[in-house]
């Protein structure tokens, strides 16, 4: 048997990982600006969150969720503590894709409805429901899951007026676009749609799943805005690479027996790992760490590229490039053992751990101006 060859791949094989650095089969050092989309929220392989693991693997890793799991329920309080939601509810999955899809389940029971607005340039996963409010004409959603999709233009206040009507079940909006190419709502448009939301009654649903967990320097990207949306979906850094999902849901949405389920969402492994990067984050102050350095670090690529062409907050930034230089992202990975992202057609994409350090920013620094010269 051979793989489903649906991802185009690199000739790295890596074989260990520390921080911010992978190295490959090979002995080769790579720095490593990306983080598998987001994920590697706290740096590869830190003992806090090896030795977690580790002790819980020699205890039990999995049993439904038929039975009680004090690590779901310790996770639960020490995730609404630290986010600033502890009067919400936690419902824990397997990824960001599954979380969207049961917000969109919760968010059409409560109001009975189907409608869902969603944004251009939106990738809220690949399930069903999910894709449906992706904003891409190659994936298609075989089914739609049900819904009705209207996509609107980001922060066009008009167009979002005139598609909100008396039908909507749900608005899902990012707090940052990320596979869009870091395209930040405006905090005032955020504001415009949650007092839209509440006037018609409808759910909103922020997707948090590649902004959030600290990366911006606050816990979630919305909370710039100063709102508070009625469900809030997570996963990717969640876990540190471990693969979890949740949904922070309203203390007015009320549960009942059967609503929602999983197999292997919020598992004793899974509860763990969210713990273990929890604490590494409240200990070592990385919120703080992500909002100066990355602060500092926007500056310096403004100063490389251009201001009008750098986009972002914290450690999820994003920076679009002429045309003349489309194999920046291959040559930064390929000469200088960089990984980043992108977006297409021309935006690179920068998400780091955040414990990333000055002296790993200014090795991209330098990087860059060789690439740009």
């Amino acid at each position: 048997m051979k793989l489903f060859d649906v991802y185009p791949l690199f000739d790295i094989t890596p074989v260990k990982a520390q921080g911010s650095w992978l190295w490959d089969n090979k002995g080769d050092r790579y720095l490593d600006l990306y983080g598998g989309h987001a994920v590697i929220s706290i740096g590869h392989s830190h003992p806090h969150y090896v030795e977690r693991l580790s002790e819980q693997l020699s205890k039990i890793s999995f049993y439904s969720n038929s039975i009680k799991n004090p690590q779901q329920e310790e996770l639960a309080e020490k995730l609404g503590n630290m986010s600033g939601y502890p009067d919400y509810q936690l419902f824990l999955c397997n990824s960001g894709a599954e979380a969207n899809e049961n917000a969109l389940k919760l968010a059409s029971f409560v109001t009975g409805k189907k409608k869902v607005i969603a944004f251009d340039k939106a990738f809220h996963g690949r399930t069903s429901g999910a894709v449906a409010a992706t904003d891409n004409p190659k994936i298609v959603a075989p089914f739609n899951a049900g819904h009705e999709i209207v996509f609107c233009r980001l922060n066009d206040e008009q167009a979002f007026t005139e598609a909100l009507d008396a039908d909507v079940a749900a608005v899902i909006i990012e707090g940052i676009q990320g596979v869009g190419g870091i395209r930040m709502p405006n905090d005032s448009f955020l504001q415009f749609i949650d007092k839209k939301c509440k006037e018609k009654g409808c759910v909103l649903i922020l997707d948090e799943i590649q902004c959030g967990y600290g990366r911006t320097g606050k816990f979630f990207a919305h909370q710039y805005a100063g709102i508070r949306p009625h469900i809030i979906t997570t996963a990717k850094g969640m876990g540190n690479g471990f693969p979890v999902g949740g949904v922070l849901i309203h203390p007015d949405i009320k549960p009942w027996s059967g609503m929602l389920g999983t197999t292997f969402g919020g598992n004793y492994l899974a509860a763990v790992a969210c713990l273990a990067v929890l604490e590494v984050m409240e200990s070592e102050k990385l919120m703080n760490n992500t909002l100066s350095l990355g602060s500092q670090w926007i500056k310096e690529i403004q100063e490389l590229v251009g201001r009008q062409n750098v986009r972002g907050r914290g450690l999820i930034i994003g920076f679009d490039l002429p045309d003349t230089k489309t194999t920046v992202r291959k040559d930064l990975l390929v000469k200088h053992r960089i990984f980043t992202g992108e977006a297409k057609p021309n935006t690179i994409r920068l998400l780091p751990s955040l414990a990333l350090k000055a002296e790993e920013v200014d090795l991209f620094n330098e990087a860059l101006k060789v690439e740009l010269s």
